[in-house]
């Protein structure tokens, strides 16, 4: 085994540096343009208004990176003409050095009803449709019908979603650059297992190395299995300790300006055996199968049945059934790290260029042990484009690196 192993915490951590040349933020005028062009979308399918709640679209349009509460806080959106943030009083000053578009607020009290002035504002606007965030809550869709029950509500995914799911080049940069600092942060991950290592000193390690690297808070998300744990697709509890001859799996992530990284690798801690060997060799091709799948205009579902007619060809399957992949190939990246379109079977969304989509059709061998190797790729004019280089071998993850 090559590249895992024979290092230290402390001696990997000294020789990392931030990585260099970092893109550059998303900038106002752009977050400007995606209000324009959602504008267009809303006039094209009759909306009157859109409602934007808190959290990553609210971050795409207008910068604010506020996450949804009961209280609330959120982008009303006319079809033409100026967007109105709704906040709470207490939280202008806190809003106001976030928000990277031109807009109107309207401020409530904790006393006051927010959904009164969503309707009051919806009033002056003659708006009888209102498209909501279709990550809106219950409780949101529900405060406002009692506020105005005459109002027609929809969904505003056609809006959002068509929007969000092709990345722009400065999108694409920001996550370039966040997976690069994952891949290379789990390079000096695997240097540092030893037998009897823990799944939480690993952890820690992989949150102190992001930070290091010049990730946003560091990871977003940590996942370390070792042996019997691997056959679950995100682990068991309890804080395993390596041994030797374990197949290690680490799917880890940070983000960069809120751009999601999201990388798994899994190779040996020691010797494979036979079947190890096979299945890991079968993923390969099944990921590879995916990738030379996605092309423009092709649905998501046929990637997904790429990865399939491989592993059912190696007799594992077919559909869910175990040995074999337990969920979709992939899915949608960016703000979100889980985010539409799927390629799952049923998704027939067409693949555009800047679509962002991870490739993980992981195979799972009950009670024993699984393999799941995740890149990332975005869709060109020509075909799929790699974020980072899949992983080389079972035993030399990251050969040449």
């Amino acid at each position: 085994m090559t590249g895992i192993g024979g290092s230290t915490p402390q001696a990997e951590l000294a020789a990392i540096l931030p990585l260099a040349n970092k893109p550059a933020a998303i900038s106002p005028a752009e977050r400007q343009a995606r209000i324009a062009r959602a504008q267009q979308l809303m006039q094209e399918q009759q909306l009157d208004a859109v409602l934007i709640n808190a959290g990553h679209s609210l971050r795409y349009f207008a910068g604010v990176t506020w996450g949804a509460t009961e209280r609330l806080v959120a982008m009303l959106l006319p079809a033409q003409g100026k967007p109105v943030m709704i906040c709470p009083n207490f939280e202008l000053g806190s809003l106001s050095a976030e928000l990277q578009v031109d807009a109107e607020l309207a401020l409530w009290e904790e006393d006051e009803c927010p959904y009164a002035l969503v309707a009051k504002q919806l009033a002056q606007w003659q708006a009888d449709t209102l498209a909501l965030d279709p990550m809106a809550s219950f409780m949101i869709a529900d405060g406002i019908k009692q506020a105005n029950s005459a109002l027609q509500l929809v969904s505003a995914a056609s809006v959002i979603n068509t929007l969000r799911r092709c990345k722009s080049d400065t999108e694409l940069a920001l996550m370039k650059h966040a997976k690069a600092i994952t891949l290379k942060v789990h390079q000096h991950t695997a240097q540092i297992l030893r037998e009897g290592i823990r799944a939480s000193e690993v952890k820690k390690f992989i949150d102190d190395a992001h930070r290091a690297m010049g990730a946003d808070g560091g990871f977003s998300f940590c996942i370390v299995q070792f042996g019997h744990a691997t056959a679950f697709p995100h682990g068991i509890p309890g804080d395993q300790a390596l041994q030797t001859n374990d197949l290690v799996l680490i799917d880890t992530g940070c983000t960069l300006d809120g751009y999601n990284a999201d990388i798994t690798r899994t190779y040996i801690f020691g010797e494979a055996t036979e079947q190890q060997k096979n299945i890991w060799a079968i993923e390969k091709e099944a990921q590879a199968a995916a990738f030379a799948a996605a092309k423009p205009g092709v649905a998501c579902e046929a990637v997904d049945q790429a990865a399939r007619d491989v592993l059912e060809k190696h007799g594992l399957g077919p559909d869910y059934a175990l040995p074999g992949l337990p969920h979709r190939t992939g899915h949608g990246i960016g703000l979100s790290i889980h985010e539409p379109a799927y390629l799952v079977r049923g998704d027939k969304t067409p693949l555009q260029p800047g679509m962002c989509f991870s490739n993980e059709p992981m195979i799972v061998v009950p009670d024993a042990f699984g393999v799941r190797l995740e890149d990332h790729f975005y869709i060109t004019e020509n075909g799929a484009e790699w974020f980072t280089e899949p992983q080389y071998s079972l035993d030399d993850p990251f050969h040449g690196m």
